[in-house]
């Protein structure tokens, strides 16, 4: 394995130069530094990146806490973390949380322990004031779900908004019994979502009954059952809202079997825009989350958090958007 200072004489240039030029330092002219890069490559010199960063107190590393690697929801926002991260020359770890609080503090030891510089937060499970403290010793962002107390910067879209905006698309459309397939963990965008769908009820002067409101855990499976649910009821709703889309496509899959025709028998409408709910059919009508993009600007907080920048935004809000598909309405 070639060292730094084989480097150097291939190059003809002293060692500080190499690692000024490995350091992306501006203090190399471009003619010393081509000639040092040719000399890497021809090397194949590799840097000792851990005795690099020890020396910076850096690890180059961010982690990122989610609740649920198998949740489709979270690998565009992943994708667009680890696009804004790899072009500032980090390296993206994801944990894996299972919505186990002990599991969670084991990860955020790592940041803790300097092991890691930064964190991105997706689903925590620690209480407000546990979050609190961690925002105030380390560079941390929260991204979808968030605790609006803690006062950690986060990165989201309008929940209740959202679902209200999804409830009301249902209502009019004629719809006056309107179900729901939310969720008991947890997530303030599950309770968000609920006080959305409950608004769009009242306006639209639709009668709400506690039946109408199915409890599944944001998977395939669950939705199905909630559907079942549905079914056995004396009075069936005529359209149900799913605060995912896994478990919207769960429900669907239920409907159908029992012989229901969507939508003309019964409207579903889901939450997330994951790429299947253009797989089912038909087609889920779902509320569109900009996932990508969520995850790149929550990135760029965090860089901004790293960098140690004054009057950094605490909540940035981002646009969502309705999509209407055959769920809903027969041929969109």
């Amino acid at each position: 394995m070639s060292t730094i200072q084989q480097v150097a004489k291939a190059a003809g240039v002293s060692v500080a130069t190499v690692s000024r030029v490995i350091n992306h330092s501006d203090k190399v002219v471009d003619e010393t530094r081509e000639r040092v890069e040719r000399a890497i490559q021809e090397l194949n010199y590799s840097p000792n990146m851990m005795g690099r960063n020890l020396r910076r107190n850096a690890t180059e590393i961010i982690m990122v806490l989610l609740p649920s690697i198998s949740n489709p929801f979270y690998s565009q926002t992943v994708n667009g973390i680890t696009a804004v991260a790899r072009s500032n020359g980090f390296t993206v770890m994801v944990c894996n949380t299972l919505s186990d609080r002990k599991l969670e503090q084991d990860f955020l030891n790592l940041l803790k322990f300097k092991l890691v510089d930064g964190a991105i937060l997706m689903s925590q499970e620690m209480d407000d004031s546990e979050l609190e403290e961690l925002g105030r010793l380390y560079p941390v962002v929260q991204c979808s779900e968030y605790i609006d107390a803690a006062g950690v910067p986060y990165v989201t879209i309008d929940n209740a908004s959202a679902a209200y905006e999804a409830v009301s698309h249902l209502a009019s459309l004629g719809h006056t019994r309107i179900g729901m397939i939310s969720s008991k963990v947890n997530y303030y965008s599950a309770a968000q979502r609920q006080a959305g769908y409950l608004q769009a009820l009242q306006d639209a002067g639709l009668e709400f009954e506690s039946e109408l409101i199915k409890f599944g855990d944001y998977g395939y499976g669950s939705g199905m059952k909630c559907a079942e649910q549905f079914m056995r009821m004396q009075n069936k709703p005529t359209a149900v809202f799913a605060i995912s889309d896994p478990m919207a496509i769960g429900a669907l899959k239920a409907f159908r079997q029992k012989g229901l025709k969507i939508p003309d028998d019964i409207a579903v409408v889901g939450f997330d825009n994951i790429r299947f709910s253009k797989m089912c059919e038909p087609e889920l009508t779902t509320i569109a989350q900009p996932t990508y993009k969520m995850g790149c600007r929550t990135m760029e907080l965090l860089l901004e958090r790293l960098e140690h920048k004054q009057d950094l935004p605490e909540k940035v809000i981002m646009d969502y958007e309705l999509i209407i598909r055959g769920s809903t309405v027969a041929g969109s």
